[in-house]
């Protein structure tokens, strides 16, 4: 996969309160990546720009929510979550890189 491909899957690290957990706990990281994405593309990516291992990949596709300003009705866009499982030994330091 070139690096201009890897730069259109992987869109920004997604920081909350779960994804913070589960990096401790479960050994995963947490992106916001293009809607287009597969999976496999998605383990490529992560093992390219970060040099790790990926061990699975699951994906989570977010409905936009509908918003209103005042007589005006309207949505935000939709995009693609993926959690990235890493192997044993590996990790990815997402606070360091910033959102």
């Amino acid at each position: 996969m070139n690096e201009e491909r890897i730069f259109q899957v992987l869109l920004a690290p997604h920081i909350s309160e779960k994804a913070a957990v589960l990096g401790d706990s479960a050994n995963q990281a947490v992106f916001r990546v293009a809607t287009t994405a597969k999976k496999g593309e998605i383990k490529t990516a992560v093992e390219q720009l970060f040099n790790v291992k990926v061990a699975d990949v699951r994906t989570v596709n977010v409905n936009g929510k509908s918003k209103r300003m005042g007589m005006r009705h309207g949505r935000r866009k939709d995009w693609k979550k993926a959690y990235v499982s890493l192997e044993q030994g590996h990790e990815i330091d997402l606070a360091s890189i910033g959102a």
